[in-house]
């Protein structure tokens, strides 16, 4: 493997230059020394970011875009063997690192990595760690999977021992890292079309946590099913967290106030107990919380700290975003794309002044729908109407059989009230008939359903 030089900046190309992450890395590589170029399909504000900060981007992917004096290029599980740059560079013969690769190295330039992993809840957990961290002068340099209010985007270079990312599992990628600190949320079913089945899912994170190194830490859930199964043969330090009293924290006396906000009191192993109140709504924030006080107690952040910094972060984009009101009716914008975040997003709804709760929801490949129909449906029957927009393919083609209205006809199979319609202008047009003065509007999905919203708003 092609090993970079941090002390000898050299130019890195990256082939998807625009991607939340991708930028993320390039910019800091950039304040590193680096030179730094690549491509993305168009422009966008990240891409017009890394250029204002000297980076050269490309817009269409093409061969020729591979300058003589690359030194190295790096792509992701996204890049197909048939893009014309990916292709160029395997007939150059030109070094090459996976996005992933990339990263494991940088966290190496730390002496305290901290990687935050889960099949839910990475975003908004290693932002709640970020938020905790700058509110304690730590100066982290941080890698989120979101933008994050507090720095004004998704990446901040510090200058301390503190490097922060998200860890995700999809074609194992955080097996290329190197965490002092590691923490697991949760473990499901998910990434059908790379893992097997939930027992090798269950195995990759087993084999992330084994890179934890003997002086090392791991904050795990105790709600994870055979959460042992997950730690066994460990030599690091391990915490857990959870429903269970037995577990190193603990939560009781959840209570929320008129927004969903929820206050809860922490309970720790050793006996002690602090009420710590979120802005970002919802049961599955306060676990997410107790992981990021895990942490906060691990590295020796008071509470006080920890609480400052959880009144003033109201969540990252896309994770229960408010976006604003149209004629007496709220609209907030959610990522939730698996059965388990989308019942805990229309749970933590539940919670929030309203006449009927609609969710407009775009499944997110073919793949997860096909895997996951029946509990799908489930899951979206917790709100009183339900709108599907088409399947967002992402990455995959439609081979699979699969479509909204087979999903449709599955929530009216459980007794469910759903609505599917072909386009985003029929959806709105179908808001706009339908909603009332009081109602809470959630567009919901990984692809581009927030458009739905933001173009009801503009209307």
């Amino acid at each position: 493997m092609y090993k970079i030089d941090f002390h000898h900046p050299c130019h890195i190309y990256f082939i998807g230059i625009g991607g939340i992450s991708m930028s993320g890395l390039a910019e800091v590589l950039l304040e590193e020394g680096f030179r730094v170029s690549g491509s993305d399909i168009k422009p966008s504000p990240l891409t017009e970011s890394l250029e204002k900060n000297k980076a050269s981007v490309f817009y269409g992917q093409k061969a020729s875009n591979l300058a003589d004096d690359i030194d190295v290029v790096v792509y992701t599980s996204a890049i197909h063997e048939d893009n014309p740059e990916f292709i160029a560079m395997k007939e150059r013969e030109l070094p090459s690192l996976t996005r992933a690769e990339l990263l494991g190295q940088m966290m190496q330039n730390y002496d305290i990595p901290i990687a935050v992993s889960g099949t839910h809840g990475k975003t908004t957990t290693t932002s709640m760690i970020s938020e905790i961290l700058l509110e304690g002068d730590y100066d982290p340099t941080l890698s989120i999977g979101g933008i994050l209010k507090a720095i004004g985007g998704n990446i901040r270079v510090g200058k301390s021992e503190y490097f922060v990312t998200e860890a995700c599992e999809y074609t194992n990628s955080f097996l290329s890292f190197f965490p002092k600190i590691g923490i697991i949320l949760n473990i499901e079913e998910d990434h059908l079309d790379f893992f097997k089945d939930i027992q090798d899912i269950r195995n990759s994170f087993h084999q992330f946590a084994a890179l934890l190194p003997e002086d090392g830490t791991l904050i795990i859930s105790s709600d994870i099913e055979n959460y042992k199964e997950i730690t066994e043969g460990l030599q690091c330090r391990i915490v857990t967290y959870g429903a269970s009293p037995d577990s190193d924290y603990s939560c009781s006396d959840i209570r929320y106030d008129a927004l969903a906000h929820p206050t809860f009191l922490l309970n720790r192993k050793n006996g002690s107990s602090e009420s710590f109140s979120l802005m970002v709504p919802g049961e599955h924030n306060v676990h997410n919380a107790m992981a990021a006080i895990a942490l906060a107690d691990l590295l020796g952040i008071g509470s006080g700290t920890v609480q400052k910094a959880f009144s003033g972060f109201s969540g990252t984009d896309r994770r229960y975003e408010y976006k604003g009101e149209r004629n007496g009716i709220t609209i907030i914008d959610d990522y939730a794309h698996h059965p388990t975040e989308i019942t805990a997003t229309l749970k933590a709804a539940s919670n929030y002044p309203h006449k009927s709760l609609w969710c407009v929801f775009q499944p997110h490949t073919y793949t997860r729908t096909k895997a996951f129909l029946s509990e799908f449906a489930k899951a979206l029957r917790l709100a009183d109407h339900v709108v599907l927009a088409d399947i967002y393919a992402a990455r995959e083609t439609d081979t699979f059989g699969i479509s909204s209205k087979d999903l449709r006809d599955e929530i009216l199979r459980q007794g469910g009230q759903c609505t599917y319609l072909p386009s985003f202008s029929s959806i709105e047009n179908f808001i706009l008939e339908n909603c009332i003065n009081g109602d809470l509007l959630i567009t919901m999905g990984a692809g581009d359903v927030v458009k739905i919203g933001e173009n009801l708003l503009r209307s």
